[in-house]
C-alpha cells in the first residue's frame, strides 16, 4: 500500500475541497473507528483529512427556543457532562456517558461515530428517538437531514461522496419530559447487545409524549410512531408499554453474534422497553 497522505485544514470549505480532490480521502475525527479499521486493513484511504483544527466543529450551542446545536467535533465526555441538554434531550447526554470507556469517551467525537455508523453505537437509536437532524456541508451547499432518514442501513448513511457532517441539532425538549437510556452490554465498555432510549413527558398523569426506540438489533434504529401516537393522550399503563415493546421486537430484525443471539435479544426488546418507561415514569411522578 503507497503512503496514507495526512492534512490539516482549519476550515469546513477547505475540507470539503480535499474531498472533492480525492474520492479516497476520509476525514478523521476522533479516529477511535476508523484507525482500528484502518489496522485491521478493512479499510485503505489515499489520505487523512483530520478535522482536529477546525474550530467550527468543536461548540455545543443552545438556541433561544430550546433547540441544542452539537457540533461534528465534541467529544463524547463533553456531551456527557453538557449542561444544555435538559428534560428529554438528556436521554443524549446519558448515551454519550455509556460509550466504550473513559479513554474512548475522551478521544471520539459525534461526528465520526453519526458519520461511521455502526448499528450497535450509542447515538443513533437516541438521535431518532429525539427526532434530530444531522448537519450535512457539500460542495452544493448544506443540508439537513433527520437522523431517522439518515441511518439507513448496516454502516450506510445519507451521506453521499464528498460529504461531511458538520453537527448535530436536537430540537427543544417536550413539556414536563424526561429521556432515558438504557443499554445492555456483555461487559461494561462493550457495544451493546440492544440498547433503548425513550423520550416521555406527562402532564396531569397523561402522557402527552412518547418516543422510543431500539439500537443494536437490526440494519437501524427501530421506532414505532403510529403505536406510540396511539398511547398519547392516555393514563399511563404497563401492559400497554409491554404491547409496545412486543410490537417493536416484532418489527426488528437482529443478527446472531458474539454478544448474543437473534432470539435473545427479540426477547430483551419488551422487558427493556418496560424498563425504561417505568424509569421515566417515576421521575416525572417525582418531579411533578
Amino acid at each position: 500500500m503507497s503512503e496514507t497522505r495526512y492534512s490539516e485544514p482549519v476550515s469546513v470549505d477547505e475540507v470539503l475541497a480535499l474531498l472533492a480532490e480525492d474520492e479516497d480521502a476520509t476525514c478523521l475525527a476522533g479516529g477511535a473507528s476508523l484507525v482500528a479499521m484502518i489496522n485491521a486493513r478493512l479499510v485503505e484511504p489515499s489520505a487523512l483529512i483530520s478535522l482536529r483544527r477546525v474550530e467550527e466543529l468543536k461548540s455545543i450551542e443552545s438556541a433561544a427556543d430550546g433547540s441544542v446545536r452539537i457540533g461534528a467535533g465534541v467529544r463524547h465526555v463533553e456531551i456527557a457532562a453538557a449542561a444544555g441538554l435538559d428534560s428529554g434531550q438528556a436521554v443524549l447526554a446519558k448515551a454519550a456517558a455509556l460509550i466504550a470507556n473513559p479513554v474512548i469517551r475522551e478521544m471520539g467525537t459525534i461526528g465520526g461515530s453519526v458519520g461511521h455508523f455502526d448499528p450497535a453505537a450509542d447515538y443513533p437509536v437516541a438521535l431518532v428517538v429525539l427526532g434530530a437532524e444531522i448537519e450535512i456541508a457539500g460542495k452544493g451547499g448544506r443540508r439537513a437531514v433527520a437522523a431517522d432518514e439518515f441511518f439507513l442501513d448496516w454502516y450506510t448513511t445519507a451521506l453521499e461522496p464528498g460529504e461531511m457532517v458538520t453537527a448535530v441539532v436536537v430540537p427543544p425538549a417536550p413539556a414536563g419530559s424526561a429521556g432515558v437510556y438504557e443499554k445492555l452490554a456483555k461487559v461494561e465498555g462493550d457495544m451493546g447487545v440492544a440498547m433503548v432510549a425513550l423520550v416521555m413527558a406527562q402532564e396531569g398523569g397523561i402522557i402527552s409524549h412518547l418516543s422510543v426506540g431500539v439500537g443494536g438489533c437490526g440494519p437501524a434504529p427501530v421506532r414505532l410512531a403510529d403505536r406510540e401516537q396511539a398511547l398519547i393522550g392516555k393514563a399511563y399503563d404497563a401492559e400497554a408499554i409491554r404491547n409496545l415493546g412486543a410490537a417493536i421486537a416484532a418489527a426488528s430484525d437482529p443478527v446472531d453474534d458474539v454478544r448474543a443471539s437473534a432470539e435473545y435479544r427479540k426477547t430483551l426488546i419488551p422487558r427493556m422497553v418496560s424498563k425504561a418507561a417505568d424509569t421515566a415514569h417515576r421521575e416525572l411522578a417525582v418531579g411533578a
